[in-house]
């Protein structure tokens, strides 16, 4: 069994690597606002030590993301590069084209599809479902999906997840993500492709990222994986063998801070391991 070390800053771990995955949301900020210490943090890693890349479930392009961390208050000094699930899905659409997709998801989202050659189509006339997530989560909830989720499965249509959150915190409250779709779906009988985490496409992409920024192959064993979400972030650590620092504080869906045996709990309950943990990401 791992130990967990608990720590109170990354200084007192990053000699011990090379580079960092870092989440966004739950770490870095609630939504609203970066929370206090992690601009410094991930700005003296990458002084220190080497490349910082954001890894997010995000269901967009990673060129969406900068404008949104610029207006909550990251600095762009503060990492390298970002790769999202959106990136990764872009790559299934592709895939399963030219067949006619049905479109699970708000508006906000349409970026995601922006230069792809995809046909958009009722659900009775489409050959697979993308799903970014639920058409307004501030109001609806994944039962609100039943009957289309119900249809879609007797059809034995594919769904594309873009985000495998699911739920993440906004400001005080908790919103559901197009994860909870997915897994409504599958308790169907549904058949989900994830390109985000804890699968290993976004890593693919991620890890090719922090060789490009580093100017060479980093050893995977001094690659340290940040999050808060278990089996997103951590799990998608121990799925692709890199050591994870776990946040279980500020803005973490699963805890908001809490003592060893709890975060070891939380930890055991979702059958994953990290190597480290802190109530907040701070240097």
């Amino acid at each position: 069994m791992t130990t967990l070390t608990q720590i109170r800053g990354l200084s007192e771990i990053a000699d011990r690597y090379d580079a960092v995955l870092c989440d966004a949301w739950g770490v870095i900020h609630d939504g609203v606002r970066a929370f206090p210490g992690v601009e410094r943090a991930l700005k003296e890693f990458r002084r220190t030590r080497g490349p910082v890349v954001i890894l997010t479930n995000a269901p967009r392009p990673n060129a969406v993301i900068p404008p949104q961390l610029d207006r909550i208050g990251l600095s762009r000094e503060a990492y390298d590069a970002v790769v999202t699930s959106g990136d990764a899905t872009r790559a299934a659409i592709e895939r399963m084209a030219p067949g006619a997709a049905y479109k699970l998801g708000p508006d906000k989202d349409e970026t995601l599809y922006k230069g792809l050659d995809i046909r958009f189509a009722p659900l009775e006339e489409s050959d697979f479902i993308v799903c970014t997530g639920l058409v307004d989560d501030a109001r609806q909830t994944p039962d609100d999906y039943a009957d289309l989720l119900s249809r879609a499965a007797r059809r034995g249509l594919a769904m594309i997840c873009a985000n495998p959150d699911v739920v993440v915190r906004w400001g005080g409250r908790l919103v559901y993500c197009a994860g909870a779709l997915a897994e409504a779906y599958e308790r169907l009988g549904g058949r989900v492709v994830y390109g985000g985490k804890p699968h290993p496409p976004i890593y693919d992409l991620a890890l090719a990222a922090i060789d490009e920024f580093a100017g060479r192959p980093v050893d995977r064993r001094r690659v340290l994986a940040i999050g808060d979400g278990v089996k997103t972030d951590i799990a998608g650590a121990n799925l692709n063998r890199l050591d994870a620092l776990f946040v279980a504080g500020e803005g973490g869906v699963n805890l908001g801070g809490g003592d060893e045996r709890a975060i070891l709990d939380a930890l055991s309950r979702a059958g994953v391991h990290a190597e480290y943990a802190a109530n907040g990401l701070s240097w």
